[in-house]
């Protein structure tokens, strides 16, 4: 058991992000997303859903901010306009963790497919709840400023 690490981050799943660097993109997928179909490796989640995933990882992973989005959602099948309760839940914990400027984008079902298939890992999570499926693009952490803070 570590310190100030959130439980739901397993073994295999912070190996995972330590290995990722700025750009790297990772997916948080639903129990119905063909995770294992789309070519990066597969880190299960099982019993987790998407909401507790997301809000773990970003414990610990930065966004992306030098891109205009860093984070996106698939829109839903023939209502790409379409709110699902996930999509508030996802914008919820985004703001809280990494702050209210990023907005969650969204991709066309197949192309958010195209996207998962050059992520750097899927996380599959138990999520019921259709639509509960998200992208991160990882960002930076900035050095401490002279002063202060601990050294890498």
């Amino acid at each position: 058991m570590l310190k100030h690490i959130n439980p739901i981050l397993s073994p295999d799943l912070l190996h995972a992000l330590r290995q990722m660097g700025h750009g790297d993109e990772i997916a948080i997928v639903d129990a119905n997303f063909p995770a294992y179909s789309q070519g990066p490796r597969v880190v299960r989640l099982d019993g987790i859903d998407a909401t507790r995933t997301l809000d773990a990882i970003l414990s610990v992973l930065p966004l992306d901010e030098f891109t205009p989005e860093a984070c996106w959602r698939m829109q839903v099948v023939g209502a790409p306009d379409e709110e699902m309760p996930v999509f508030a839940e996802f914008r919820d914990i985004i703001a809280r963790r990494e702050g209210a400027h990023f907005t969650l984008a969204s991709l066309e079902r197949y192309a958010f497919y195209a996207r998962t298939a050059k992520c750097f890992a899927v996380v599959a999570t138990s999520e019921r709840r259709l639509y509960g499926n998200i992208i991160l693009k990882m960002g930076i952490v900035k050095a401490p400023t002279a002063g202060g803070g601990a050294s890498a």
